[in-house]
Formats: structure tokens, C-alpha cells, sequence
């Protein structure tokens, strides 16, 4: 059964982490992020004694993370210990008994510091190489030994489950359209000499032959292959050393399966998937399926007008919740997700718990310290007697553990609290958690949380302390929550992140952030960035302007076609706002932001001039352009009535090189040469290029091998790089510190 944690306990758990200011500490620094360790995944035992977990930190020689498997007791009694010698260790999965522990091992001479790393043989040397540098399955006893490899194939392993039996284990890998090496494997032998000799020796041609509009996709270096799927293979977890067992390929054919679930009998396993060659033409999402354990035909379980995700089967077996965002009519540009429960049957009907639960399902909030390479689950968690479900949900700029009813729909607070929750983990009987969290002035640590029945009050501690040592001489600031009123009457929240040394009778420049999405929102979690901006002497704003998540349907979908729009107006307001305090001089105002908030930090300078710096980071600069090169299709109608073409007028007036001539404030472009998720070409280079012309002073500063994920994963010293030029290009501008790499016309 699950309890509810009360809101005053809630609030101290997550503000036991906050680290005191004293005077005589220093302030933190951009290279301190070398120094960070980041948690990932925890994973709590299925008696709840213990935790697994990843550990991610930075190798600063080599320019690159490492990620290993850690334990530590659920009691606090111990300091985390390491488990596995690896350096690209992941996904941590107990046996149901707690006895082993299988989880995914990548080479460590596969490139760790690149944003993404490739397992296609036409790129790694052929399919023995490929296979080295493959991510595969291994199993480690936890009464000591080292671990060992349970797989050898050239298609990386993506994810893991065990049977509840514990005696198999489920995951997904890619692998050639006709499935041949999984057959071939799982009958006992290998391709034929001759064969392997002649693919060896054949020519093969780099010519690429592109017939589908995603032909690209951010973080992959290469173009998408369309004849690798992701399928299903199951193998035996002996627990004789010497026992090799073959996987067993379970599915196969031309689409993709993912997230897999077991039923409790272990009979079937159940996965969603989009059965489409060319879903954007009509919509079509992810749906729900099971296949049997010896593999045979797919059945269809569920599906609604929308994606579904996050799946997991209930005690009994008979229900499975999942995460699903229905899309809506007429489409929408944002479409909020909520918890949905169907019949293990097949083509059943599924239940929307949370229809009228105004708030986002599954989500959180964007920082930029999520572990990179570690991966962050936040699972649905049934109780016992299957009439609760644990789900987390992110509500005004916090995420939380909630409670649903399953009769119901109601949902309380599990946690309550100024906080995001990263990852979680539960128990079988889903009374006790490991969870993640991160706040404003903690990266984030683990948490134990007790909710047994036979507790006369919830037990929680706080079991992991992963950045004590280095913060507990650095003096961070403490955000300031704000909310203020926009042009129309709309409420907007945002924080205030003082100079940690704040003086009020002071005048300080005010650097506005503002985030990407544009449907996602900052708010309680750990960013470095603006530590960092506010202990260089900066006053930080950043907000949640209209079409940010965690504020509800309406407030995230009210930007359709008016992007960017009114939510610049919300922007303009919070500085306003900031106006009135006194404390921030009007003529010392810098802007930045990335993603969507590049595209918003372009419009903003062709909109008013009132700032003297702006830094746009993987911004957008032209909506035409982008329609045709970015790595995802915009067929449907979400952010634009018509294709450009049909409407060019429309993608023109709402571009910011259009409005260009307007522009007088100098202008730096913070740009990955991989990103293709907004395409420099359709972004910095366009801005660069005609400011250049118009002698405004601007600056292009490039990071080769960076996608999109620059500030959140990129290479360690380019993550440090890249916030030393913003601080650099608003020290120029904002301060009068003249840089040499910078020009001043």
C-alpha cells in the first residue's frame, strides 16, 4: 500500500540538501563542472536494502564522462561503493531475488566524450568490429566476481528486463532488416567462411540512397538507417560461470520495439511501437503490443489517438498503465500527457485517469545538469493490491512523486515539494522508493523513502552526499520566486538568482534566460549556468512565459501559431518587473537563451533595443528554411497552418532574420556543427552573416562534434568553453571588459 509523505516532511527532505552561504566561501566557478558527479537510475533491491545506481563523472585528461555501477544501503549506514571496474557502465537491473545485477557495458575505447556514439557496422569497421564496440548485456553476482558478458552482437543493447521468475532477461537491440545474425545465433552457429570472407572483401558503397523526410536525427553522426530496427531477444541467466548462454531473437521485420514490460506469468512480453514506414503523413504514434515469449505474431493491446510510452503491467497481470498523450482535435502544438490504465486484452479500451488532472504526467523540469550518458527512468509504479498507481508529475516549475487512484482518478502528493525529481525506482510491493532529487543549489542526490504500513510515521533519509565535499566551500545563491503579471492579466512565474555577495543599494546588470521548448519550463532543479552567470556579478531572471509546460493545457498549447508572440510580451513583463526593484540598471540588460529560447533571444533584439548584449544558442533565425532541414517533419499543422510555400508570408513575419534591420544590439551565436536539430544554417549563420553586413558587432563561435545537447552533454571542456564565451561576450558589453576575441564594430 502506498502513503502519502506529509507536505512539512516532503519540504524538509528536499531542503535538507541546500548547503549553508557562509561569508568566507568562495564562489563557484564554469570550471568547477569538471569536479561535479552526477547520479543516474537509481535502482532500489527488491527488499529494499540497497540501492544501485550509476555514477557519472568527468575524466578531464581524457575530455570525456565515465559512467559506473555503484551500491549503497538504504539505511545511510555506508558510503556508496563501486561495483564494476567499467567506465561506460549502465542501466543497473536487480534479479528479482537480489542476487545478481545485469546491466549494459560499452567499451571503453568507443569515444565517451563525443555526443553519440554509432553501432553501425558500415561505420565501425564491419560486423567484428562493430560487434567489440557494441553495447552488450552483462551480469554481475552480487556475492562477489567479476562481471560477465551474457551477449556478443554487433547491434547495441538499449535496454533490459527481467523476467519475474528471474531466470531470463529481456532487452532490445538493433539489428539487419532480415534478422539473420539473431537466428543464426540462437540456432548454435555462425555465417558460414565463405560468406563472411565475401562481405569482408566485397566493395561497400557510402552512397546513401534517401527515400523518407527523417533522414537525420540529432545526436547521431551519421544518417538514420532505416534497414537497423530496434527488436526483441531474450537470453538465460545462468548461474553456472561457465555456462554460455545463445540469445534468442523474438521479434523482427521493419519497425522498431521499445520499452518492454513482462507480464507476471512470463509469458509474453509486452512493448509499444510505431507500425508505420512514414508516421508523419498521418499521425501515427506509438501503440501497444505483446508477443509471445517464443516469439509468432504480434496482437495489438491498446492504442489511442496519440503516443503512448512508459508502460507497466499490474500484479495480477490483468491492467497495464501507461503514459499517454492524446493528440487532440483540432492538433494542437502541445498536447499535455496523463496516465492511462487498459485491459491486458487484446484491442482493450483504455481510461485516462488523469483527464481532468491539469498538470504534466511524467514530466519535469529543464536544467542543465541531468547525468550525461546515465539515463533517467521514472517508472509507473503500481501498489500491491493494485488499486494505487505511483507516478511522478510536474506541477509550476516542480516535479513531485504523486499517488492516482485507480477507481478514481484522484491524485494527492506523495511528495510535495520545491524540487525536481530526476529518476526513481521501487520496490515489488511499491511501498519503498529511491528517488533522485535535484533542487536550485543541489546537482542531485538519492533518497530513500519508506511508506510500509506498519511505520507509524513515512521514514525517509537522504542515503547519497555525492557533491559535499566540493560544495561545502562554495557560496551559492538561493533563488528568489517571483510572480508578476503580464500584458493581458495572465500570471507569470519566474526566479531571481542574486550575486552571491547581493548588495541592494547596489545597480547590477541583469542577464534574462530563457528556456528552449518551447513547451518545457525552468524552474526547481540544479543549472549551472546561472550559478555561474549570478557569482560573476550578474543578476539572473529567468521565467515561464506562456507555452511552458507544468502550467496546465491551455498555458502551454496558447502559443499556437503566435510563436514567437505574446510569450516575448510575458518576457518584456518579467523585466519590467525587475525594473521596479531597484537594484538593476536599465542600461546594463543582456539576454540569452537556447533552442527556443534562440529562436526568442533573435526576436527579441529585432524587437526592442533596450538590451545592450544577447547571446542566441542553437537558435533559429528563418522558419522557412528550418521547415525543410531540421531532423523532425513539421507535415502536421502543429506550428504552422501551411507549408511554407502555401504561406510563406506567415514563416516571414514570424522569422527574425526578417526583421533583422531592426537590430542594434551586438550579438554573439553559441552554434554545434552536428546540431540538427535546428540547423546553424537556418540559425546563427543567417543572424551572422547580415549583421556582419550591417557592421552591428557580432561574433559565431562553433563547436565541432557538438549536437544539440551542447550545454546539457557535450564534451566537458566545451560545456566549460561555452560558458566562459557568454560570460565573456557580457562582460564586454555589460561590464566594459574588452576581450581580443571579440570586436566592438
Amino acid at each position: 500500500m502506498l502513503y502519502r509523505l506529509p507536505i512539512a516532511a516532503a519540504c524538509a527532505v528536499a531542503f535538507t540538501v541546500a548547503l549553508p552561504n557562509a561569508a568566507n566561501h568562495r564562489f563557484i566557478t564554469e570550471t568547477d563542472l569538471y569536479k561535479f558527479t552526477w547520479i543516474a537510475d537509481p535502482q532500489i533491491s527488491p527488499d529494499g536494502s540497497a540501492v544501485a545506481f550509476v555514477r557519472v563523472v568527468v575524466n578531464e585528461k581524457e575530455n570525456r564522462y565515465e559512467t559506473s555501477l555503484y551500491t549503497v544501503p538504504t539505511s545511510g549506514s555506508e558510503s556508496p561503493r563501486r561495483l564494476t571496474a567499467g567506465t561506460r557502465d549502465v542501466s543497473p537491473r536487480w534479479s528479482p531475488d537480489g542476487k545478481k545485477i545485469a546491466f549494459i557495458r560499452t567499451p571503453a575505447s568507443q569515444p565517451n566524450g563525443s555526443a553519440s556514439q554509432s553501432t553501425d557496422p558500415a561505420q565501425s569497421g564491419g560486423s567484428d568490429s562493430a560487434r567489440q564496440q557494441s553495447s552488450q548485456v552483462f551480469l554481475l553476482q552480487m556475492d562477489g566476481g567479476e562481471a560477465r558478458p551474457l551477449t556478443d552482437l554487433s547491434g547495441g543493447v538499449t535496454a533490459l528486463a527481467w523476467s519475474r521468475d528471474g531466470k531470463t532477461i529481456a532487452f532490445t537491440a538493433t539489428n539487419g532488416r532480415d534478422g539473420q545474425e539473431g537466428r543464426e545465433r540462437q540456432e548454435g552457429r555462425e555465417r558460414p567462411e565463405g560468406r563472411e570472407r565475401q562481405e569482408q572483401e566485397a566493395p561497400k558503397s557510402d552512397v546513401r540512397v534517401i527515400t523518407r523526410a527523417v533522414y537525420r536525427a540529432n545526436g547521431n553522426p551519421t544518417y538514420v538507417d532505416n534497414e537497423r530496427h530496434s527488436h526483441i531477444f531474450t537470453v538465460r541467466a545462468p548461474d553456472d560461470g561457465a555456462d554460455k548462454p545463445v540469445p534468442t531473437q523474438i521479434t523482427d521485420g521493419d519497425f522498431d520495439e521499445q520499452g518492454i514490460e513482462w507480464s507476471p506469468d512470463g509469458s509474453k512480453i509486452y512493448f509499444t511501437s510505431v507500425r508505420v514506414p512514414e508516421p508523419y503523413y498521418d499521425e501515427n504514434d506509438g501503440e501497444l503490443f505483446s508477443v509471445g515469449v517464443s516469439g509468432g505474431p504480434l496482437t495489438k493491446v491498446a492504442s489511442i489517438e496519440g503516443g503512448i510510452g512508459s508502460i507497466s503491467v499490474s500484479p495480477d497481470g490483468k491492467r497495464i498503465a501507461f503514459v499517454g498523450t492524446e493528440r487532440g482535435r483540432p492538433i494542437r502544438s502541445y498536447s499535455q500527457p496523463d496516465l492511462w490504465v487498459t485491459e491486458a486484452t487484446p484491442n482493450s479500451a483504455p481510461k485516462n485517469l488523469t483527464a481532468k488532472y491539469d498538470f504534466d504526467i511524467a514530466g519535469g523540469i529543464g536544467g542543465d545538469q541531468a547525468a550525461p550518458r546515465g539515463q533517467n527512468r521514472k517508472p509507473i509504479v503500481w501498489s500491491s493490491d493494485g488499486r494505487k498507481i505511483a507516478v511522478v508529475a510536474a506541477e509550476r516549475g516542480s516535479s513531485n512523486l504523486k499517488i492516482v487512484d485507480v477507481a478514481t482518478g484522484r491524485v494527492n502528493p506523495l511528495t510535495d515539494s520545491t524540487q525536481d525529481v530526476i529518476a526513481y525506482s521501487a520496490t515489488p510491493q511499491g511501498n519503498k522508493f529511491a528517488a533522485t532529487f535535484s533542487t536550485q543549489t543541489n546537482i542531485g542526490d538519492i533518497f530513500f523513502l519508506d511508506y510500509s504500513p506498519t511505520s507509524q510515521e513515512p521514514h525517509r533519509a537522504q542515503i547519497t552526499h555525492v557533491n559535499d565535499d566540493l560544495f561545502k566551500d562554495i557560496r551559492q545563491s538561493e533563488p528568489e520566486e517571483v510572480w508578476y503579471r503580464t500584458f493581458d492579466g495572465k500570471q507569470i512565474q519566474g526566479w531571481i538568482l542574486k550575486p552571491p555577495d547581493f548588495d541592494p543599494s547596489k545597480k547590477y546588470p541583469l542577464i534574462l534566460e530563457i528556456h528552449g521548448g518551447p513547451h518545457s519550463a525552468y524552474g526547481n532543479v540544479y543549472t549551472h549556468e546561472f550559478q555561474w552567470i549570478a557569482a560573476k556579478g550578474y543578476v539572473v531572471l529567468f521565467t515561464n512565459p506562456r507555452g511552458s509546460t507544468t502550467y496546465g493545457q491551455e498555458f502551454g498549447n496558447i502559443i499556437q501559431y503566435h510563436y514567437p508572440g505574446d510569450d516575448y510580451k510575458d518576457l518584456m513583463a518579467g523585466v519590467d518587473e525587475m525594473l521596479k526593484k531597484g537594484y538593476i540598471d536599465a542600461n546594463r540588460l543582456g539576454v540569452t537563451g537556447g533552442s527556443g529560447g534562440g529562436l526568442l533571444t533573435n526576436w527579441t533584439i529585432t524587437q526592442t533595443q533596450r538590451f545592450k548584449a544577447a547571446v542566441a544558442q542553437r537558435d533559429i533565425a528563418d522558419w522557412y528554411g528550418f521547415w525543410f532541414t531540421a531532423d523532425f517533419t513539421l507535415f502536421q499543422p502543429t506550428w504552422f497552418h501551411k507549408a511554407p510555400w502555401e504561406d510563406p508570408q506567415d514563416f516571414a513575419a514570424r522569422s527574425p532574420i526578417t526583421h533583422v534591420a531592426n537590430v542594434t544590439t551586438p550579438l554573439m551565436l553559441v552554434l554545434g556543427d552536428q546540431d540538427y536539430r535546428t540547423p546553424p544554417a537556418d540559425g546563427g549563420e543567417m543572424m551572422f552573416r547580415a549583421l556582419k553586413y550591417r557592421r552591428i558587432p557580432t561574433v559565431m563561435v562553433r563547436f565541432p562534434r557538438e549536437t544539440h545537447e551542447l550545454s546539457r552533454s557535450g564534451e566537458p571542456r566545451h560545456r566549460v568553453e561555452r560558458l566562459q564565451h557568454i560570460v565573456g561576450w557580457m562582460d564586454q558589453w555589460l561590464m566594459g571588459k574588452k576581450n581580443a576575441m571579440y570586436p566592438t564594430q
